[in-house]
C-alpha cells in the first residue's frame, strides 16, 4: 500500500512539474512568421509575397529569342544623280523577348482562398539589345560610287542603322509576341507552382496576365 501511495506521489510530482515547465516556457509567436490556419497550413499570402521576391531576384526574365534575318538597303548620289550608289544587305540578327521583373510588385499578384485561384499582373514584355552577326552577313553593292571605299563604307553606315529598326518590326509581328508572351506566362507560373508546392500549398490554379502598359 505504501509502495503504491509513493507511486501516486511520484506521478503527481511529474505531472506538477510538466505544468508548471509549460506555464513558464517560453511562448513562440509562430503564427508571426507562417500563419497556421489548419492542420499543416501555411499562409498562403506570405509564400507568395516571397515568390515575389524572389522573381524580383532574377531582374529579367527571358521568356523568347526571336532568330531570324533581316534585308535593308541603302542609295545615295552625287552630282545630281550623274553618280549612284546602292548597297543590299541581308544579316542574319537575334534579339529578346523580357519581362522586367524589378518592376513586380506584391500587389500584383492576389489570392482568393474561395476559389483558391491566384492572379499574377507581370510587367509587359520588352525588347533586348538587337545583336547582329555581321560575319554572316550578305552585301551586293552596285552602281558607280561603290567603285570607292568611302562611298562602301558610308552605305554600309546606312544600312546597319537600319537594321536595327527591320528587326524590331519584324519581333512586333503578333504570332512571335503571342509566343514570347505564353512563354512568360508559362515561366512565371512554374516559379509560382514551386513555391507554393514546397510551402505544402499544391493545386492552386494560377493565372498569369500581362499588365497594361
Amino acid at each position: 500500500m505504501a509502495q503504491l501511495r509513493a507511486w501516486h506521489l511520484l506521478a503527481g510530482t511529474h505531472l506538477a512539474a510538466g505544468l508548471a515547465g509549460y506555464s513558464v516556457a517560453p511562448r513562440e509567436r509562430l503564427d508571426s512568421e507562417v500563419e497556421n490556419t489548419g492542420l499543416f497550413s501555411t499562409d498562403t499570402r506570405r509564400t507568395l509575397a516571397a515568390a515575389v521576391l524572389s522573381l524580383r531576384r532574377e531582374q529579367k526574365l527571358l521568356s523568347y529569342t526571336w532568330r531570324g534575318a533581316v534585308h535593308v538597303s541603302a542609295e545615295r548620289s552625287e552630282l545630281l544623280g550623274l553618280l549612284t550608289g546602292t548597297q543590299d544587305l541581308t544579316v542574319p540578327a537575334t534579339v529578346g523577348y523580357y519581362v522586367d521583373l524589378r518592376r513586380l510588385q506584391p500587389e500584383d499578384v492576389q489570392f482568393d482562398g474561395n476559389t483558391n485561384r491566384v492572379n499574377v499582373h507581370v510587367p509587359p514584355l520588352v525588347l533586348g539589345e538587337v545583336a547582329v552577326q555581321a560575319e554572316r552577313a550578305v552585301v551586293r553593292n552596285g552602281g558607280s560610287l561603290t567603285y570607292s571605299d568611302r562611298q562602301v563604307q558610308e552605305l554600309t553606315r546606312l544600312n546597319y542603322g537600319r537594321v536595327r529598326e527591320a528587326v524590331i518590326a519584324a519581333a512586333q509581328e503578333r504570332t512571335l509576341v503571342a509566343i514570347a508572351q505564353e512563354a512568360a506566362r508559362a515561366n512565371v507560373r512554374h516559379q509560382f507552382e514551386v513555391a507554393l508546392e514546397a510551402a505544402g500549398t499544391p493545386n492552386v490554379l494560377i493565372e498569369v496576365s500581362f499588365a497594361r502598359r
